[in-house]
């Protein structure tokens, strides 16, 4: 097999990053092509793989220009994929049925319902490692099968997005474990199969999934001539199977043996750990790792919201922070961090629920809803600024509890990827709210650099993941304050039982 460069892409929920890697773990090139979520109602959230496929071969085609390389000299290339929730729907012919009802999408509400009230979720978790929401795939699924009959019936295979450009790429069909495991209950995660007994239980054939499945770092097939065309790579490049975007972020981070943990923080946060099967949670989401998924683990806890707080709260409130931030060419996120910055911790007596969105780990309640709770006309804008960057430490904090009660091994520092990372008042309150030293890699590539390693260990280029630590250097390290550690940690428990004694009005304010 030839070729001495590895290129790694990654489909994001609002865009796609491939880069262009040496074996010595430099980048040489990378490109990024960006796209929209359609959401035609306030809980779904769907997209149409076609928009995956063009944002591919842009990004790659960006990224060999970037590098200036020949693309023979390319060796492979492996694709991770944001989760995509119920999967791409194909019909016999390959071709899409319906949008990807991707993870942000809660409509399956009444799915779950009628899992928690016919299904024997003991039995369910003890196949799959996971629980029921309706975050999962398999209840999108059942989703489709009630309220798009015919949808669900001429439905051949359901697909993960990675697999599904995959596949268009090489007219090779497989999915990776970790894609499968993430889809929820229908996959056994100790067999690496899809569950027979979970899927009848359910009411989903296996018929309805892909039968080849493979670990992360298996050549899928190779490039076809209509899309090596297309991308700009050779006809016959190795096509690997990549995996779920969050694991391939950790691996890119270093995180490949047990206790390993990284937090991946951008729009939402997804932070995991790595074992060995030692311990699940019914709280956590738990999947074949990409790394050793045949011998590994990753289980994480994801809010639905990080990022997109922020983001929200510039777009309806920063209204001056742009203005300004035009003028004097200054990023608005900056201004606001400035005021922020001179806030103390706890916002003086102000806390933000994160739960935008519903939310995810570790409470599990798509009705779950946002609320600031201690507000007074002494508060200012950039109170409430900061209450949201502390409520994504609040949110981390409340999924770490977790993995450190079920007696699984952890270390002290936590590894951050994603565009949090770039915010050093974000990166301190985070340290100080968890009381963990916050570690950000340099460079900041996330997964696709994970990718580009799995490229490299699948043919034969590198030996084993442990060179991702040559690959890698610490940038920016964030100690957390003993003091400021400790007034966090007063709020922090305001934080969890305002959940707990507001979430019955939540739920009726949804239902209104």
């Amino acid at each position: 097999m030839d070729g001495t460069y590895l290129m790694g892409t990654d489909i994001g929920t609002h865009g796609t990053k491939t880069v262009l890697v040496s074996p010595e773990g430099e980048v040489l090139g990378s490109g990024q092509a960006d796209y929209e979520v359609e959401q035609p109602e306030p809980s779904w959230a769907q997209q149409w793989p076609d928009v995956w496929v063009e944002a591919t071969y842009d990004s790659i085609r960006q990224a060999i220009d970037d590098a200036d390389v020949d693309p023979a000299e390319v060796r492979g290339i492996s694709i991770s994929s944001l989760y995509g929730g119920a999967g791409v729907p194909i019909d016999a012919e390959g071709e899409p049925l319906y949008p990807c009802l991707i993870w942000m999408d809660r409509r399956a509400t009444d799915q779950v319902e009628w899992v928690k009230e016919n299904v024997d979720l003991d039995e369910l978790f003890e196949i799959t490692g996971n629980y029921v929401d309706s975050y999962f795939g398999y209840t999108k699924i059942l989703w489709l099968k009630e309220n798009e009959p015919e949808v669900f019936e001429q439905t051949e295979n359901f697909v993960p997005p990675n697999n599904y450009v995959e596949y268009v790429m090489t007219d090779e069909l497989a999915v990776d474990y970790s894609s499968a495991g993430n889809i929820g209950g229908v996959f056994d995660i100790d067999a690496l199969e899809w569950s027979e007994e979970a899927c009848e239980m359910l009411g989903i054939t296996t018929e309805k999934f892909p039968d080849r499945l493979v670990p992360s770092e298996e050549i899928v097939g190779e490039m076809t001539a209509e899309a090596a065309e297309k991308s700009g790579l050779e006809e016959g490049t190795p096509v690997l199977a990549g995996g779920v975007d969050a694991p391939m972020a950790t691996l890119a981070a270093g995180a490949f043996e047990g206790g390993d943990n990284v937090s991946m923080m951008g729009t939402s946060t997804c932070w995991g750990t790595i074992h060995s099967g030692d311990g699940f949670s019914e709280k956590l989401v738990s999947m074949p790792h990409v790394a050793d998924s045949e011998e590994k683990v990753y289980t994480f806890g994801g809010s639905a919201t990080t990022g997109g707080l922020i983001e929200w709260f510039k777009d309806e409130f920063g209204g001056p922070e742009e203005q300004a931030g035009e003028l004097a060419d200054i990023d608005p996120f900056e201004l606001l961090n400035m005021k922020a910055e001179e806030i103390p911790a706890g916002s003086e007596g102000l806390i933000a629920l994160p739960y935008f969105k519903g939310e995810r780990s570790p409470i599990w309640d798509p009705e779950a809803r946002g609320t600031f709770m201690g507000l007074t006309l002494y508060h200012e804008k950039a109170h409430m600024y900061r209450a949201l960057m502390e409520a994504g430490g609040y949110s981390l904090l409340h999924n770490v509890e977790v993995v450190e009660n079920l007696g699984l091994p952890l270390n002290d520092e936590t590894h951050v990827v994603g565009g949090v990372s770039n915010s050093e008042l974000w990166m301190e309150i985070l340290a100080d709210v968890t009381g963990r030293e916050m570690i950000v890699p340099a460079g900041g590539v996330g997964a696709p650099l994970g990718d580009a390693l799995l490229v490299g260990v699948g043919t034969g280029l590198i030996e084993d993941y442990d060179a991702i630590t040559d690959w890698t250097a610490t940038g920016e390290v964030y100690t957390p304050d003993a003091d400021t550690h400790e007034t966090y940690s007063e709020y922090y428990e305001i934080y969890k039982s305002l959940y707990q004694n507001a979430k019955e009005d939540m739920h009726r304010l949804a239902r209104l």
